[in-house]
């Protein structure tokens, strides 16, 4: 059994909250925690002393029994702990056997699958003990004394020539089981490297280094972006369906503007074989209701992590992000509007969505925004038929 730890601990001092802060629309640890799931891992536990966290992942993983979250023993979270000492504890705590124990950091949402995947095979089939990951660094470096270390200073290699350094990255450790609690170090014995891009290098410590990555992180997923027929049309509600506004009574919610134009648009979409779904992080019993009225089977309430979900949704349907239309306006739609095959922000949407988004539609949510990017997946399909 090949299991991961990824630890967190609630305080942070460089970025205060770190690992619940947004980076393009999903907390910080949900990058790591979801390459870990799409990878060849059998459980992935969320080791953290942040109740707040635990209860999300509850919740918001509740559809794989793939994902757990424990409790992370007191005396691992002080500011002199090491990771070490809250592996160890973490093996001590849990009641499960296992081969192979993968580390992973929040810190590196570059992380993949494959990495996951390629640290993984080095222990399993070229019988490494531990092996971790690496970037190349094309970096020339010095010692204090004012010598270089790495190259000859009369005979600067060009680039291309030059071998450079490999330096570790932080985002992925694996041993067995057996070099681990023999050295208690999560690197032991014979050691294997599996070479990342040299994007993963920066990790995050600081503000600066977290707008650098989420930058990162927008292009390689709009940059892996296919074209497809569009079979699934994905939709936010507050700021698409409705306007975004919401009117209270004393019983709670009491009304949402929407706009009947779209119903139509979604049933000529329906009747042409594209599936509806919605997916928004409000649980209102009222879109619950507007749903069902216009037909909508596939309806995700009160749903945090976008993201996760449509991924999972589309590997239950052997589809792709390529086949997937995205409507959305807010922060938190970002990581689908970087990944789908199309994505559209309405008129009236935030300024970070119209920025990433695929097509800026002419009409705003609940005037017609819907209804617009209805017409143009029509037209978009017929090229397929």
């Amino acid at each position: 059994m090949k299991i991961a730890i990824l630890p967190l601990r609630k305080g942070s001092k460089g970025i205060p909250g770190k690992n619940k802060k947004k980076m393009l629309g999903r907390p910080l640890f949900n990058w790591s925690l979801g390459a870990a799931l799409s990878s060849n891992l059998d459980a992935i536990y969320v080791y953290t002393d942040d109740e707040e966290i635990i209860a999300y992942v509850e919740k918001e993983y509740s559809w794989t029994s793939k994902v757990k979250a424990l409790a992370r023993d007191e005396s691992t979270t002080q500011d002199t702990s090491s990771t070490e000492e809250a592996m160890l504890a973490f093996v001590n705590q849990i009641e499960v056997d296992f081969e192979v124990l993968c580390l992973l950091q929040a810190t590196s949402p570059l992380t993949t699958a494959q990495d996951i995947n390629a640290v993984l095979e080095k222990i399993k089939k070229e019988n490494y003990d531990a092996a971790l990951t690496v970037v190349k660094t094309h970096r020339f470096t010095w010692n204090p004394d004012g010598t270089p270390q790495n190259y000859d200073l009369f005979n600067r290699p060009r680039r291309q020539d030059f071998e450079g350094l490999l330096v570790e990255n932080g985002a992925v450790y694996a041993s067995t089981k057996k070099a681990f609690l023999n050295s208690k170090n999560r690197l032991s014995g014979k050691i294997g490297l599996v070479e990342m891009d040299e994007a993963s290098y920066t990790e995050i410590d600081s503000l600066t280094d977290w707008d650098i990555v989420e930058q990162l992180l927008a292009s390689r997923l709009q940059k892996a972006k296919s074209h497809d027929r569009i079979k699934y049309l994905v939709l936010d509600v507050d700021g698409v369906f409705t306007d975004g506004s919401v009117y209270f009574g004393a019983e709670g919610e009491l009304m949402k503007r929407f706009d009947m134009r779209d119903g139509m648009g979604l049933e000529i979409l329906r009747q042409n074989g594209v599936e509806v779904v919605v997916m928004t992080s409000e649980n209102s019993v009222l879109v619950g209701q507007r749903m069902k009225k216009l037909q909508i089977e596939s309806v995700f309430l009160g749903v945090k992590d976008k993201y996760a979900l449509l991924t999972q949704f589309l590997k239950d349907r052997n589809a792709s992000f390529a086949q997937v239309a995205y409507v959305g306006d807010d922060v938190n739609d970002l990581a689908n509007i970087c990944s789908v095959g199309w994505s559209f922000c309405p008129a009236n949407g935030t300024e970070i969505v119209k920025k990433h988004a695929d097509y800026l539609l002419t009409q705003a949510s609940a005037a017609g925004a819907i209804r617009e990017a209805c017409g143009i997946i029509m037209k978009y399909n017929r090229r397929y038929e």
